[in-house]
């Protein structure tokens, strides 16, 4: 009998051990699950400050200058005594969101886009188009390759392609291509 105390004292110590080892486990699972919920909402938080709109609006505007020339009606579209129109700016929204396959692996681009034009005609057809131009923009993005939009000259050679594919679609649509840059105000691989 003597014995039996022994035992039930081995009992209570592999119990103690066993909840001792099941409180570590479950501590562990905890923060591993705390960690991912933390990046998920940093990703998820990076994510909405990148394609919220400008607080002041959407469109960027230029000034006119001709209070200084003395002409009060010249809007930003006519040129002013033989000076250069003014440059109109137009973001491309939503933010342009592409996956694509790269060395086994499914990547993601993130892409925001800007349009510069001389005409407020051409950003109003830019918008009018806009279906047309977000399908051409998405399929082209996503065919490109990942090795290549990593560098430089590859970025540029993709701007280069949104360029030229956005003032096919607007000559096509209203026989002038209107827009004279592209330009990324954001760019992010993953």
């Amino acid at each position: 009998m003597a014995d039996q105390p022994k035992s039930d004292d081995s009992d209570e110590a592999s119990d103690d051990t066993k909840v001792k080892k099941d409180k570590s486990g479950m501590i562990k699972i905890a923060l591993i699950a705390l960690g991912i919920v933390a990046i998920i909402a940093t990703n998820i938080s990076i994510t909405l400050m990148l394609i919220q709109k400008d607080p002041v609006g959407e469109e960027v505007s230029t000034k006119s200058t001709s209070g200084e020339h003395g002409d009060e009606h010249a809007t930003a579209g006519e040129p002013q005594n033989g000076e250069p129109q003014l440059a109109l700016y137009q973001k491309l929204e939503p933010t342009f969101v592409v996956n694509f396959q790269a060395e086994e692996a499914l990547r993601f681009l993130q892409v925001t886009v800007e349009l510069m034009a001389r005409d407020e005609k051409v950003i109003a057809a830019v918008e009018q188009h806009m279906p047309i131009i977000r399908n051409n923009l998405i399929i082209l993005f996503s065919s490109q390759d990942f090795t290549t939009i990593s560098t430089r000259v590859g970025k540029e050679r993709i701007r280069a392609q949104v360029l030229s594919e956005i003032q096919k679609i607007l000559k096509e649509k209203t026989g002038q291509p209107g827009v004279e840059e592209v330009y990324f105000t954001s760019f992010v691989m993953q």
